[in-house]
């Protein structure tokens, strides 16, 4: 992603917090005062659950701008990273919401008040739902627009809001209806849900942070990318690191003949990391060589019994950087293994398999880890 692409994509996130301040600070206004005057407590946790969104978009805010920081010597990747960081802050405050709604819920359960709902009370409670909802809803679609994990989060956490609301406004009418109060039992119940939904999304946002597998789609696609270039044969061990939403970095082993130059390999993987870039905006910081055999046809037959050998094992995904140095008597290849306990035995137990199928050569394999796929 280009720098003009960065500061455009802060400016949608920027733009869309402010609005997002805004309309919570006059709806926790509207809120609060009316829950106030109706001595509704559902109605001003309400309120409070408003401000604290409101200060979730100012931490966006802080935090995308701090995320578009340039990279320097200290953090030559740049501070993408910081946008997870902020959607934990927001997790934390939603948390903190739902747990003191919790404690003020159980409060009002053990010392009930009555609750004095009018027309106005239950239109601006209306109005409240319906606004909320439409604010989630673009928050959401605008986070996934652009990548960004903290509006996705604002805007769930703003759907639940919606919830709360139309929740309160049917314990209102239950109330005028009936006269059975059941608003504190019913924002026992949200705080509850707001409670799971913070955990859920502080973690999700850790595993993130963590370093989760990339899409397998995805990493098909870049896979196929590279394969089109010219005299590539084959591509493996394509490793994904997350620096941020805008900045992902790749690194690739691709097959090549053995006849290629120095030459001619350079020109290759200069065209896969133009191409990869080009068409995934992943940056393609190393690419490894496995030369492949194009002189002894003996080779393909030994390729063949020892992948059936190997992949004889269900743990045993794939083999690939297959190479037989037939005047050294080396035989170099590698092998993926499940994430499965015991890998290394396993990888170790199939090495003598295959030692044993030809004693005459020295097995040199790397154990490798499905990464990607």
């Amino acid at each position: 992603m280009s720098r003009n692409d960065r500061e455009n994509r802060g400016k949608v996130i920027i733009r869309t917090s402010i609005i997002g301040i805004i309309t919570n600070v006059l709806l926790a206004g509207f809120k609060l005062v009316v829950g106030l005057i109706s001595g509704s407590i559902a109605i001003v946790l309400d309120a409070v659950n408003n401000l604290s969104d409101a200060l979730s978009s100012v931490i966006t805010i802080i935090g995308t701008a701090l995320a578009g920081k340039a990279p320097d010597k200290k953090h030559p990747y740049g501070y993408g990273r910081i946008e997870y960081l902020s959607a934990m802050v927001i997790s934390i405050i939603v948390m903190y919401a739902g747990v003191t709604s919790l404690i003020e819920s159980v409060k009002s359960i053990l010392h009930p008040e009555t609750a004095n709902y009018t027309t106005v009370t239950l239109i601006i409670v209306a109005v409240a739902v319906v606004v909320k909802l439409l604010l989630g809803q673009f928050f959401i679609n605008t986070g996934k627009k652009v990548s960004s994990d903290s509006l996705v989060a604002s805007g769930t956490d703003a759907r639940f809001d919606s919830i709360i609301s139309a929740a309160t406004l049917v314990a209102a009418v239950i109330f005028l209806a009936t006269g059975l109060s059941i608003e504190a039992y019913l924002a026992a119940v949200i705080a509850i849900v707001m409670i799971k939904s913070a955990m859920e999304m502080l973690r999700d946002t850790i595993s993130e942070i963590l370093g989760e597998r990339i899409d397998p789609a995805l990493s098909t696609e870049v896979k196929n990318t590279i394969k089109s270039v010219e005299g590539v044969q084959g591509a493996y061990d394509l490793i994904f690191s997350d620096y941020g939403p805008d900045r992902v970095l790749a690194s690739v082993h691709i097959e090549i003949p053995d006849t290629f130059t120095a030459d001619k390999i350079d020109e290759i993987t200069r065209q896969i990391q133009d191409k990869v870039y080009l068409e995934h905006n992943i940056s393609l910081i190393s690419i490894g060589i496995y030369s492949v055999n194009t002189k002894d046809e003996d080779t393909i037959a030994m390729r063949t019994a020892i992948s059936k050998a190997a992949t004889a094992h269900k743990e045993v995904l794939q083999m690939h950087g297959f190479f037989v140095d037939f005047v050294r008597k080396v035989i170099r290849f590698d092998l993926v293994i499940d994430f499965v306990p015991g890998n290394h035995d396993i990888f170790k137990d199939t090495i003598k398999e295959i030692q044993a199928m030809y004693p005459e050569y020295q097995i040199v394999a790397n154990m490798d880890v499905s990464y990607s796929d």
